[in-house]
């Protein structure tokens, strides 16, 4: 009789929380919650190795005190905690001036809001001229910054620079970077193969996990790589190792077989055969076809 009355109990607790938990309320209360966990992930994410996260602890730290504050009854401390808490918003846009940009640029670069892309496909003879030109600068030495653009627009990168529109090959582009010469600083920034600008100028990444061995064109490279989907390529003029920025990675003192394999995936697109449909196929194939004798 006992067992039987547990086992009742049991199912029809069973029962009601299967009813309470999957409703519409529930679910609606669930996806919000979801939601406000994965928008405070990716602020997280965007701070991080920023000197912006040091303010965020700092207004973290603020709204610790005003819930303790409120909680044991300091009523002035709480005042003045909910003061700031109401004015730090508009001081929070000041501060995270950087960061809220950048964030928006990842959203409006985002698949959803995307109206049209594009894909240049980038033949071998550019990934041959880059290597040569690397190899030759990367022997003596010569500090170059190369960025290739694919989806993404480098427009307001280029406009920074001085306009080339030129053909592309490895004598032009060591040129450019010879030292003491009117092009060497700056970015050489390669769109629809050709070499759209030199001397443009590219944002600094603002990591702290950077190494200080890496200068200005390192930091510039990962900056580039945070903005967009281009691919920047890096020759060191102290050690005249070669490194990669992409997609907001980074590699460093990459060997030639490394990078050309890289290079190779990201800008050279493979051709793909044009496939003919059904009906299509049907009418080669009858063309193809013996006629048959009366």
């Amino acid at each position: 009789m006992i067992s039987n009355f547990f086992n009742l109990f049991k199912l029809s607790t069973w029962e009601y929380l299967m009813d309470s938990l999957f409703t519409v309320s529930t679910l609606i209360h669930l996806l919000d919650i979801l939601v406000v966990w994965y928008v405070i992930y990716k602020l997280l994410s965007l701070l991080n190795s920023t000197k912006a996260i040091q303010v965020f602890k700092g207004i973290a730290i603020i709204i610790v005190i005003r819930i303790v504050s409120d909680f044991i009854g300091l009523n002035t401390v709480s005042w003045l905690m909910s003061q700031v808490i109401t004015y730090g918003a508009i001081a929070a846009i000041v501060i995270f001036q950087p960061e809220v940009r950048r964030g928006l640029e990842h959203l409006g670069r985002g698949s959803m809001l995307r109206t049209s892309s594009k894909t240049v496909n980038y033949q071998e003879k550019l990934i041959d001229d880059l290597d040569e030109a690397i190899q030759y600068m990367s022997k003596r030495k010569i500090g170059a910054l190369i960025c290739i653009e694919k989806k993404e627009s480098l427009k307001e990168y280029i406009d920074t620079g001085i306009s080339l529109d030129a053909n592309i090959s490895n004598q032009l582009l060591i040129n450019i970077f010879i030292p003491n010469t009117p092009l060497h600083d700056g970015a050489v920034i390669i769109k629809d193969k050709k070499i759209a600008s030199a001397c443009s100028y590219l944002p600094l990444t603002e990591s702290s996990k950077i190494p200080k061995e890496f200068g200005t064109r390192h930091r510039a490279a990962i900056g580039l790589s945070e903005m967009s989907d281009a691919v920047t390529i890096v020759v060191s003029e102290e050690t005249g190792g070669v490194s990669l920025a992409l997609r907001d990675n980074f590699l460093p003192h990459i060997p030639r077989e490394r990078y050309l394999a890289v290079l190779n995936e990201e800008l050279v697109v493979p051709k793909i055969e044009d496939k003919k449909n059904a009906l299509q196929q049907l009418l080669d194939a009858m063309k193809n076809s013996p006629k048959g004798g009366a």
